[in-house]
């Protein structure tokens, strides 16, 4: 292992959790429901073009069609949200200023935005200037473009690194790189099932809080 390569939303910060509430909130009173789960294996990792683009579609083919106020509005409250709750997911400092290892962030969040969340949360000096967002990129995830964009400024091949991930999309990204992959459960937003959901689209190990990541890193 010569790189490890950090997802931000779900996995550094609580941020996952922030945008799901607000999103179902608004999404339910539009009229677009989905059963528990759904909607965190669908949407969870997507860049926010594609996230719109594909709700957008939801929408058309459910003939509830979302304007372009409510992406809006829903974006008003959720940075709302963000400014008020927004932070560090627990020993998430501690652990990873122990690590070893070269690290980065790689995130669909667009790049200043991520290094707003990172700031707020005091995380921003364990990565600077090793942060990477889908803006760099062709194609997000699940596509492999990010990841592999991310090793190679670092001088890394793919087949060194280890790459953590809470979202289906970020495994499969991860995997279609040619890494391996930890998926990362320790967001409350990761309940129930959502592990088994990693295992199955890739993930090599679980990891399901921060005090056991140094163990599993070490046996990947």
């Amino acid at each position: 292992m010569k790189l490890i390569i950090f997802d931000c939303d779900g996995v550094l910060v609580n941020s996952e959790e922030i945008y799901q509430a607000a999103e179902l909130e608004y999404l339910t009173a539009a009229g677009i429901t989905f059963e528990p789960g759904a909607y965190t294996q669908a949407f969870m990792g997507l860049s926010p073009a594609m996230w719109q683009a594909k709700l957008e579609a939801i929408g058309q083919e459910r003939a509830k069609p979302l304007s372009p106020r409510f992406f809006e509005q829903l974006a008003d409250y959720t940075n709302e949200r963000l400014r008020k709750d927004l932070a560090a997911l627990p020993d998430a400092r501690n652990v990873i200023s122990r690590l070893p290892a070269p690290k980065c962030v790689a995130s669909s969040t667009p790049l200043a935005r991520l290094r707003w969340k990172l700031e707020h949360t005091g995380l921003v000096d364990l990565f600077d200037p090793h942060i990477f967002s889908s803006d760099m990129v062709v194609n997000g995830k699940p596509e492999p473009d990010l990841f592999l964009h991310a090793a190679g400024a670092m001088g890394v091949h793919a087949r060194d690194c280890i790459v953590i991930e809470d979202s289906v999309n970020g495994v499969l990204a991860g995997k279609a790189a040619g890494m391996r992959v930890i998926g990362f459960t320790a967001g409350n937003h990761c309940a129930g099932t959502h592990g088994d959901g990693l295992l199955r689209h890739g993930a090599d190990a679980l990891v399901g809080a921060y005090e056991d990541l140094e163990v599993t890193l070490a046996s990947l």
